[in-house]
This record gives C-alpha cells, sequence and structure tokens, in this order.
C-alpha cells in the first residue's frame, strides 16, 4: 500500500494549493501558496486529539517552515502562539523535531486551537479554505446520569466541537435542555459512547422537548356579564 503511495499519488510540489487573502475582510482574495520553506508559513490544523501532555494538533505545512519556540497566529481568532513542541508521528511513537518545512505533516501539543484553522507567521493574512460543513439532520437532548459529573460533561462536549465542525451543541433556554446535532443518528451515538468511555460520563439522551404555544388568531364577538361578589377569588 505505501509502495502504492509513493508511486501513484501527487508529491507536494505536484499539487496546487490555494488561500484566500483576509487582510481585507470585504474583499478576500483567491492567492495560490506554494511547497517552499523560504516563503511566508501558513499550516492548516486538520484533526486535534487528547494526547498524554494535553491537546494533540495535527498539522499540515502548506508553504514556509514551522520552527520550535516560534511565534505563529492564529488567523481565525487572532491568538498569538508560541510552538512549543513539534513531533513527527510513527503509529503510537513521538519523534521530536525542531522544524517542520512544507509539505510536512506534524503535531504540535498544548496549542489550543479547533478543527481547521489556518496558522501563520504573521508576514501573510492567508486563511486556507475549510471544508464545507453542512447543516446537521438529527437533534438529541442529552443529560448526564449524575450531577456531580457537570464538569467533565461541559468538558467533553467543547472538546467534541473542537475535533469535530459537524456536531454542534446548544442550550434550550425554554426547555432546560442541552441539545446535540450531527449528520445522523450513528453519529451522535459515538459522541455520547465516548464521552462514557474517555469521560466516565453516563447519559440519557431522548427527543428534543418542544414548547407549545397558543395565540389569538382571529377576532370573534362574545357578550359577558360581569356580576358583583363578596368576597371569593374575585373575577379577572
Amino acid at each position: 500500500l505505501l509502495d502504492g503511495v509513493i508511486d501513484y499519488l501527487p508529491s507536494p510540489h505536484e499539487v496546487r494549493n490555494t488561500a484566500l487573502d483576509v487582510a481585507n475582510p470585504e474583499e478576500e482574495k483567491p492567492v495560490e501558496i506554494f511547497t517552499d520553506a523560504s516563503l511566508p508559513l501558513v499550516a492548516m490544523a486538520f484533526k486535534l486529539e487528547e494526547g498524554r501532555f494535553g491537546q494533540l494538533t495535527y498539522l499540515r505545512v502548506y508553504q514556509g517552515n514551522l520552527r520550535k519556540g516560534g511565534f505563529i497566529y492564529n488567523i481565525n481568532n487572532g491568538k498569538k502562539i508560541k510552538v512549543p513542541r513539534i513531533v513527527r508521528m510513527h503509529s503510537d511513537e513521538l519523534e521530536d523535531i525542531t522544524e517542520a518545512p512544507a509539505g510536512e505533516i506534524v503535531a504540535m501539543f498544548g496549542v489550543e486551537c479547533a478543527s481547521g484553522d489556518t496558522f501563520t507567521d504573521g508576514k501573510v493574512q492567508y486563511a486556507l479554505s475549510s471544508m464545507h460543513v453542512a447543516d446537521p439532520v438529527m437533534s438529541l437532548a442529552i443529560t448526564p446520569l449524575s450531577r456531580d459529573v457537570g464538569t467533565q460533561f461541559s468538558k467533553a462536549l467543547s472538546r467534541f466541537q473542537r475535533e469535530d465542525p459537524t456536531l454542534r451543541v446548544h442550550f434550550d433556554g425554554e426547555t432546560g435542555e442541552t441539545i446535540i446535532s450531527g449528520m445522523g443518528e450513528l453519529h451522535l451515538e459515538i459522541y455520547v459512547e465516548r464521552m462514557k468511555r474517555e469521560y466516565k460520563v453516563e447519559c440519557k439522551t431522548g427527543k428534543p422537548r418542544v414548547n407549545f404555544r397558543e395565540t389569538v388568531t382571529s377576532r370573534a364577538d362574545f357578550d359577558y356579564t360581569h356580576k358583583k361578589q363578596s368576597g371569593g377569588q374575585g373575577q379577572f
């Protein structure tokens, strides 16, 4: 399989990649980026994983050079981040490296971000167009069985949202329920099971409740006689 990948699939130099120049938000122009380590850095986080040393962020370096100890900027939220540690993945083994040139796929520890975020070195304001995220097709109300695990429950949902842009979470203020929405029943069941396995939080799920409302739809004539009374609840 690996020999076939090497023989038949294109190398990073043979693929044309484009980004959006967001220096002027009103006019985002598409620009071509090149697999050249001498150009300004452009990289994208495409996968998040909870590791032994915190969040493990998988990055593909499209252009430029990612260096340990250097500063990078998250284009999506504007935060400046120092690169603490860069590793090259070999199955479940980690190899520490000091830099990653264009074309490399590496991982960073201790960087809080979301899947699809773009990083640069500050010299350019490029955002890599992320994949289209479809609207959810199914929703479930989810509630932890124990009140003592509220912190873990919130932590798990927050992490899952960063990992998967197709998972949506919101709190319905009218019914007091936490609603998770996704691409189908199996999609949501996987996250419920992961919450139980990884965070020891057991939950019950069900259909979201709907608040029914009544309103006046048309005008009607009526006669009413108000009789005076003494004592009692009164009439309103």
